[in-house]
């Protein structure tokens, strides 16, 4: 049992991380019907906003608190200057975002060096669960990463700007017709997928490194996370999540990295091919 725990303790870290990225993905996506090339670049900001607050001798909890606003405000910028005037436009919205990617991981370069940042784990030591020690920041992000998928349930299940969304996903003209200003909660909803992109930054640079490219990982699998488990709902989010992270996680015990994540691409490739929809359609 005790060797046991640890793995799962693994797949609910990545399980975790997967959720917190590509959630804001799904909002943006499942909304929008917007593939946004950028949102890696999302995570990076994140992790570099940690970076820059720890070398300014600010604090890990400073830093949590600002990346959503950073995330956030980044997001919407490029919402108003850019995407609304591409919606019409499904291939010059995937060609603009993967520009805005590379100058930006470009820009990320220029600014902080090709280097990686170490950054301290905010809470140190190992905690015991179950006989099993674990890191206890490990603990602390499976935890914050539900804590803010339950936010983000009551929001959009509960609130009028849920309703707004849901109403917008379903279908647009109609939300129109009902008086749902539609470009309103498509700016909301691209900056709030922005700083959710930009919380899951500061939340993993601790167990890495914050890098220009680090968010290329995360872009790839949170794609796989949000057409697996369905577009445009969090339950989907979050069973995607889980497939993909627990697959990867026990397919990383057996063979390479690189082997592992081809393995969980074909698998959710024949995934998609009988259900289209997604494991649980919006």
């Amino acid at each position: 049992m005790q060797d046991l725990i640890p793995v799962i303790l693994n797949m609910m870290t990545l399980v975790s991380i997967l959720m917190m990225v590509a959630l804001g993905l799904a909002i943006i996506y499942g909304l929008m019907d917007l593939i946004n090339f950028a949102h890696g670049e999302f995570v990076t900001m994140g992790a570099y906003t940690l970076v820059v607050v720890s070398n300014q001798g600010g604090s890990y909890w400073l830093a949590l608190l600002l990346s959503p606003i950073v995330g956030g405000i980044f997001g919407i910028v490029l919402e108003r200057t850019v995407i609304r005037y591409l919606y019409s436009r499904p291939l010059a919205i995937i060609l603009a975002t993967w520009g805005i990617s590379l100058v930006l991981r470009q820009s990320f370069q220029l600014i902080f060096g090709a280097y990686a940042y170490g950054v301290a784990e905010p809470v140190a030591g190992s905690l015991s669960f179950f006989g099993a020690e674990y890191p206890a920041y490990r603990l602390f992000l499976i935890g914050v990463s539900l804590f803010l998928m339950g936010i983000c349930y009551v929001v959009f299940r509960y609130t009028g700007f849920g309703l707004d969304v849901r109403t917008v996903i379903q279908n647009r003209d109609m939300a129109e017709a009902l008086g749902i200003d539609t470009r309103r909660v498509y700016v909301l909803a691209f900056g709030a997928g922005a700083a959710m992109a930009a919380v899951a930054g500061v939340l993993v640079a601790p167990l890495g490194s914050a890098f220009p490219h680090m968010g290329i990982n995360y872009l790839a699998k949170s794609f796989f996370v949000v057409i697996v488990g369905g577009v445009g709902n969090i339950a989907g989010v979050a069973v995607g999540s889980a497939l993909i992270g627990c697959l990867e996680t026990l397919l990383n015990y057996q063979v390479p990295v690189s082997l592992s994540q081809a393995l969980v691409l074909i698998v959710a490739i024949i995934i998609v091919r009988f259900r289209p929809q997604g494991m649980i359609p919006a």
